[in-house]
């Protein structure tokens, strides 16, 4: 059976080159350790949760809240990555909460009734850790005036530029590299506020495999990014290593569900 192997939660068109280099290396060690059926190239000809559940999945990367939900006994967390970039420490991240450039709004407070631009309701740095940060000023349950389903952070902050929304969350991974690779899409949105920190989102495989497996995976991707024949591909990335996760690292994404609920705020809306 051909495993399947996909690095699609930062793998922009202007990074495919950097992580298909990324790939190569972690398939060269794979190989090298004796594991069968590696994949040469990665999967991008299907959608996400599709390859999540493919039951021949090798490796992939998802987001910690469908980890906790919907992905929960489908895949297995390996490791998280731990980046270089500003609102990253450690394997941990935040979300950045963008407002166009030349709005006047100085606090969230002053964004009760705006329209927010989500990548998606199933997504913790969009949603999740968006609605943890605004929960203590919600009313009635209600925060925002509209709530806009984009498909993606890239969608978010054009939302944002173009003005068809007032606010969105953008995962800080994801601010930096579209700073960094294509500062032309930021280039009408400012930060205005940094939301909670969660665990980074995890590098998984399919639940259920062995534990000498993962360290192969773990090991394989240590060793990937500090491959210095890999320097320029894992530095585009903002790649500095990986930790050990467990499932259990994830569960503050959940306590975060909990909080906002706890505060009459259950729903982003």
């Amino acid at each position: 059976m051909t495993r399947v192997a996909s690095l699609g939660m930062y793998d922009m068109p202007w990074l495919g080159w950097a992580n298909d280099a990324l790939w190569t290396g972690i398939a060269r060690r794979l190989s090298d350790g004796e594991m069968p059926d590696v994949p040469s190239a990665l999967d991008r000809t299907r959608p996400l949760l599709e390859i999540w559940r493919d039951p021949a999945l090798l490796l992939a990367q998802t987001c910690g809240y469908p980890l906790t939900t919907a992905l929960q006994g489908v895949v297995e967390p390996v490791a998280a990555p731990a980046y270089a970039w500003p609102g990253c420490e450690g394997a941990t991240h935040c979300s950045v909460i963008v407002v166009a450039a030349g709005s006047a709004y100085d606090a969230l407070e002053e964004l009760r009734g705006s329209r927010v631009a989500m990548n998606g309701r199933d997504s913790n740095s969009g949603m999740n850790l968006l609605r943890l940060t605004v929960a203590p000023l919600a009313r009635d349950g209600r925060f925002f005036g509209d709530v806009i389903e984009t498909g993606s952070h890239l969608s978010s902050l054009d939302h944002v530029s173009r003005g068809e929304a007032d606010v969105a969350a953008i995962d800080c991974v994801t601010f930096a590299l579209v700073r960094q690779h294509r500062p032309d899409l930021v280039a009408g949105v400012r930060a205005l506020a940094e939301t909670a920190r969660s665990p980074a989102l995890p590098f998984v495989t399919r639940a259920g495999a062995p534990a000498s497996k993962s360290a192969a995976l773990r090991h394989a991707l240590a060793v990937a990014i500090a491959d210095p024949e890999l320097a320029q591909a894992v530095t585009a990335l903002g790649l500095t290593g990986v930790e050990p996760v467990t499932v259990e690292d994830y569960a503050v994404v959940l306590r975060y569900e909990r909080e906002a609920a706890a505060a009459g705020y259950p729903n982003l809306s």
